[in-house]
């Protein structure tokens, strides 16, 4: 799992991502002491769990979660706080774990077991990237306005839940054009192609937008590269989006990871 600690108070800072970070559980741990950088931090990366101070200046720990929730909804938040008054407000958010400090490893390990004990949320789509870029829900394969508005899903998901303003997008999808007026209105139909072909199929939350930035969730898909990165399984036979010129990149990494 990634993880971000967040507390505006530095010595409290270090303590608790070097706990998290003790944890086998955890990949890596991004730190902050300033609200603001760590949502932006969240904007633009993926992120499977946020230990967060209640009582800092700024926005405070109660207004980060919420948005953070609302740029990436399947991430799990543990409020760490010296005052249990704030149990109230921090249920009411639906929060996954809640801790008194002084905050212990044995602590923190025992609400990542439960958080890890939870059942994931099934997927709402099986997307097949090694070979040819498919997008299907049920086996059938999904049925989109403009061939350019699936390429926007599949630029997307070959970020893997990183986020991108539409101006990288713009970039990946029209490298030789320089009207950028004109790419980024065709992107907004685009866009809207994609919400249309997503709802179609009740997987609307597959797709993310917050404000002029984009991106995918990837816990609401079944994807094969993802699964690959996360486990090295299923195999990989050479092949990646093999429509797409711009998916060359990826593959040079997936053949020099195999």
């Amino acid at each position: 799992m990634i993880a971000i600690t967040v507390d505006d108070e530095r010595p409290m800072l270090n303590s608790l991502t070097d706990i998290v970070k003790s944890s086998p559980d955890i990949k890596a741990v991004y730190d902050f002491s300033v609200c603001s950088a760590a949502l932006e931090w969240v904007s633009q990366n993926s992120v499977d769990l946020a230990f967060l101070d209640i009582n800092m200046r700024g926005m405070g720990g109660l207004a980060l979660a919420e948005k953070i929730t609302e740029i990436q909804p399947d991430c799990k938040i543990v409020f760490c706080t010296g005052f249990e008054d704030y149990a109230l407000n921090a249920i009411q958010l639906r929060c996954s774990g809640y801790l008194i400090k002084p905050i212990t490893p044995e602590a923190v390990q025992k609400e990542i077991d439960h958080i890890k004990s939870r059942k994931p949320d099934i997927s709402l789509l099986d997307v097949k990237c090694f070979g040819n870029f498919e997008v299907l829900k049920n086996g059938v394969t999904l049925s989109f306005k403009r061939t350019k508005a699936k390429e926007l899903l599949a630029v997307l998901v070959d970020r893997n839940g990183a986020g991108m303003t539409g101006k990288q997008i713009c970039a990946v999808m029209w490298p030789e054009s320089t009207d950028d007026v004109k790419n980024m209105d065709y992107l907004r139909h685009l866009v809207g192609d994609l919400k249309k072909a997503l709802a179609q199929v009740s997987a609307e939350k597959v797709f993310c937008q917050e404000g002029y930035n984009y991106r995918i969730d990837p816990a609401r898909i079944n994807c094969d590269y993802h699964q690959f990165l996360k486990t090295g399984k299923p195999q990989f036979h050479g092949e990646y989006m093999t429509q797409y010129s711009w998916a060359e990149d990826t593959l040079a990494l997936l053949l020099g990871r195999n």
